[in-house]
């Protein structure tokens, strides 16, 4: 088994974090670590799942914490590239419902450069901060 590894890129006002490996309890405090600094450089993150293996309850906990804080703050926070295969804990929990979630980095990127986020508790517990007649959100 490959070691997990992160890289983050910035795009603009926007920050994307890529993953490449498997997602789980060995690798969790790493990955909010990456995710942590990534909120530190911008209000606006873009995870990049195309490359996970596999993902388990501890990598969705880790995302759902790093997605509440950022709408919180007034920030956003996307998904893009979830595999069903790799990532179904996202599907089974009923998650891929409620997170904003694009096909490529490039779709998350276009509707990030046309979304307004919207702070608040609202926001943070599934409300979609995207405005009317924005990109469609996919399942992968």
């Amino acid at each position: 088994m490959a070691e997990v590894r992160f890289s983050m890129e910035p795009h603009g006002a926007r920050v994307v974090v890529s993953v490449q490996g498997e997602l789980d309890v060995v690798s969790s405090q790493r990955f909010d670590d990456c995710l942590s600094e990534a909120d530190d450089r911008s209000d606006q993150v873009i995870l990049d799942l195309s490359g996970v293996d596999f993902m388990d309850t501890t990598a969705l906990a880790v995302i759902v914490g790093h997605w509440r804080g950022q709408v919180e703050a007034g920030g956003l926070f996307f998904l893009a590239g979830a595999r069903y295969r790799y990532t179904k804990a996202l599907w089974i929990t009923g998650l891929a419902d409620r997170l904003p979630m694009y096909d490529t980095v490039d779709e998350a990127l276009a509707a990030a450069r046309t979304v307004q986020p919207e702070p608040g508790a609202e926001a943070a517990s599934g409300h979609d901060a995207r405005k009317p007649g924005g990109p469609e959100v996919t399942g992968g």
